[in-house]
């Protein structure tokens, strides 16, 4: 598989796994042989009585697949051995070789790409007879390309010879090879610290050691966040590590650390103080030029590949029926200045640097919170019921303003924009059109998002501003393409009742964030949040007929709308009160479901029931759509319900750490997010848009979803 390919089937993972990769799993069941295949070698078939002879499991992946290091990072199965050994034998800890990484869609992996060999050492006690020593082994491990894992076993065996003392044995120098990519072990113990969400690590090395594209890897599980990026410095004889933590309740840890290709050190490390001094060691080869978490190049091309859907999803945006008015009119505006390119070419640019600007301010506040320990992804702001009724106040103001009650000069679509300040009229159009989208989640977004929690922060900034540049996209063809400006409809008296038209997809916007408003707060507090948005839209309606008279009521207006949103925000109720709402509604679906936590997803899929877990947000409006057309549907209640299915349902409609934690697992910075476990199989994550016969199929066709990308959960 090429590189390209790859990269392309992580953007369009979630439709892929659906439709083209149940075949390819069947294909992968039904191969004859192993796909990482297991030989059993060992370097001495001689062996004295009281001593040790060192065993290999020769790994020798086909070509696209690969296994795993003994902690697989975020996904994976680590390599088991169980033995079967004559009396007086023992064995020691297998040692692997330094791993390589392995980073897709936000899931990070310790992988091996080539052959490689796990070392055991046989140990022969004194007391063994001399003669034949039969040593058999079933060993189990999981072989992946990066779309498909199909996990593996076989049992070995080799037969030695136990020789007296004096006797010959004979060395295979292959076992040379093998022991060069073990890390060497260092002599003196490591330091860590976890605080705040932040590991540090302090790793005494000889400063002439010579460090290429480091990467730490940790041996045990739950420390690390292993997607998180990787940042080390030299201080002196000693290298220090930051990243980000997901555990501290370890005194010690054993980990390695890689200095270049099949290159790394063994050590231990023990709790202390551990502060980020030093100098900084660029990542990725040294040139500061690639992103940490895997090689340099395959994140390169996944930012590409993310701009790409950024942009994609950007345009899609434009459908949504709070930002279609706004691109409609402005379109209008263009149409009306004619032949005057300049015009046209100013205002396209203002637009979309207002668009561009509001995307890009709300990843970078996305990004700070997650700098600073919260966990919150794209649409964080509607998880805030205050910054609901503000958005609800504006996109009221809006639909009243297109409906001709009263005109702003910063927010008019009309003639008077256009002809005396179109410029920062449209900037300030294209910043509304931004923020309006904000709630919108849709195709080819998901993965692009996705990829934001994964790289660094400049790399992530430019996804949301590929996100504002394909929301500003139609603007901007219309503007620059003369043939799509001249297809328009030539401005007329029609336009006035056109204006007045797409007031009502704002009013049904309205009407969206009114019912999202009450799921947070429920109807009493809402009743009285809208009576402050009654009194919002009469002091506009009051300044309007000023403005029709010829009076200027603008200073007293702005006070008084500030005001009553200040008042409304303060009346709005605690946390108890939208707590006791939320479980008052969710009683009432046809298909219920139990909260989510990952402890009860793992006692579910212990006792062998298949498990659909869906993340959801009353602000999501393709997860409202999903549950309508096919989750809370009697088809796949029935379905589900005579399978046995286990239904959990994460709401993330509010904050929620455990939730966004998990996304981010998965890739995702935001919802919807829709997964299945099969019995005794790895989670199939489901495409963005549902149909019934998507979920009822899990149930109907269970073999052919039984090998997907993995998960530990």
């Amino acid at each position: 598989m090429t590189f390209d390919l790859r990269a392309f089937l992580v953007m369009v993972a979630l439709i892929w796994m659906t439709l083209v990769q149940p075949a390819q799993a069947q294909n992968a069941l039904g191969s004859n042989g192993l796909n990482v295949p297991a030989t059993l070698v060992a370097e001495s078939q001689q062996v004295q009585a009281g001593q040790s002879v060192t065993l290999a499991f020769v790994m020798e992946p086909k070509p696209t697949w690969h296994g795993y290091w003994e902690n697989p990072g975020d996904a994976g199965i680590g390599m088991s051995f169980n033995w079967d050994l004559p009396a007086g034998v023992s064995i020691g800890k297998p040692r692997f070789p330094t791993p390589d990484t392995l980073l897709i869609s936000g899931i990070m992996n310790y992988i091996y790409k080539g052959d490689y060999a796990v070392l055991v050492n046989l140990i022969i006690s004194e007391k063994v007879p001399l003669g034949s020593l039969p040593i058999s082994v079933k060993s189990e491990w999981l072989a992946c390309t990066d779309e498909i894992c199909v996990p593996e076993q076989d049992e070995l065996s080799i037969n030695l010879t136990v020789v007296s003392k004096d006797a010959a044995v004979s060395l295979d120098n292959a076992f040379n090879a093998y022991r060069e990519a073990l890390p060497r072990p260092l002599g003196s113990k490591a330091t860590f610290s976890v605080r705040d969400d932040i590991f540090r690590i302090s790793i005494p090395l000889p400063e002439n050691v010579d460090i290429t594209d480091p990467h730490f890897f940790v041996k045990e599980d739950g420390i690390l966040d292993y997607a998180a990026a990787q940042k080390f410095n030299r201080d002196g004889d000693k290298i220090i590590i930051e990243t980000g933590a997901r555990g501290d309740s370890f005194e010690s840890i054993n980990g390695v650390l890689k200095i270049g290709p099949q290159r790394g050190f063994a050590f231990k490390a023990i709790q202390g103080d551990v502060t980020m001094s030093g100098t900084a060691i660029a990542a990725g080869g040294g040139d500061g030029g690639n992103f940490i978490g895997g090689d340099g190049q395959s994140n390169t091309s996944l930012l590409i590949i993310a701009l790409g859907g950024a942009i994609l999803g950007g345009l899609l945006l434009n459908l949504m029926p709070c930002v279609f008015p706004i691109l409609s009119l402005k379109a209008m505006s263009l149409a009306k200045a004619g032949g005057d390119q300049a015009i046209v070419r100013r205002d396209a640019l203002a637009y979309t640097a207002g668009v561009v600007l509001v995307a890009t301010a709300l990843g970078a506040v996305l990004l700070g919170l997650r700098a600073s320990g919260a966990a919150v992804g794209w649409a964080f702001q509607l998880q805030d019921p205050r910054i609901i009724f503000v958005l609800l106040a504006l996109v009221t103001a809006i639909g009243f303003n297109l409906a001709g009650m009263f005109e702003l000069p910063n927010v008019n679509f009309g003639n008077k924009l256009a002809q005396k300040d179109g410029a920062v009229g449209s900037f300030w159009t294209g910043a509304l059109a931004a923020f309006v989208a904000t709630p919108c989640t849709g195709p080819f977004m998901a993965a692009a998002l996705g990829a934001t929690i994964v790289l660094p922060p400049v790399a992530a900034l430019l996804i949301f501003a590929g996100l504002g540049v394909g929301l500003a996209l139609p603007f901007l063809l219309i503007a620059f393409v003369p043939a799509i400006r001249r297809r328009l409809p030539k401005p007329g008296p029609w336009l006035d009742s056109f204006r007045k038209a797409m007031a009502v997809p704002m009013f049904l916007t309205s009407i969206g964030l009114i019912w999202l408003l009450g799921r947070q707060i429920g109807t009493d507090a809402l009743g009285l949040s809208l009576m402050f948005l009654l009194l919002i839209s009469l002091l506009l309606w009051w300044f309007g007929g000023g403005q029709m008279n010829g009076r200027s009521r603008g200073a007293l207006a702005t006070m008084a709308v500030i005001a009553s949103l200040a008042g409304g925000i303060a009346l709005l109720p605690n946390e108890e009160s939208m707590d006791s709402q939320k479980r008052a509604t969710a009683s009432t679906a046809i298909l219920p479901g139990e909260p989510f936590s990952e402890e009860r997803l793992s006692e579910l899929r212990a006792s062998g029931r298949p498990v659909f877990a869906y993340f959801t947000a009353d602000w999501c409006i393709t997860c409202k759509a999903n549950e309508a057309a096919a989750i809370q549907r009697t088809e796949t209640a029935d379905i589900f319900e005579s399978a046995n299915v286990a239904v959990l349902v994460g709401d993330w409609t509010r904050p929620d750490p455990v939730i966004s934690k998990f996304l981010e697992k998965h890739g995702r910075a935001g919802v919807p997010l829709y997964l299945y476990y099969a019995p005794g199989a790895e989670p199939i994550i489901l495409p963005q848009i549902l149909t019934v016969a998507t979920l009822t199929d899990l149930v109907n066709e269970p073999i052919a979803t039984a090998s997907f990308t993995p998960s530990k959960i």
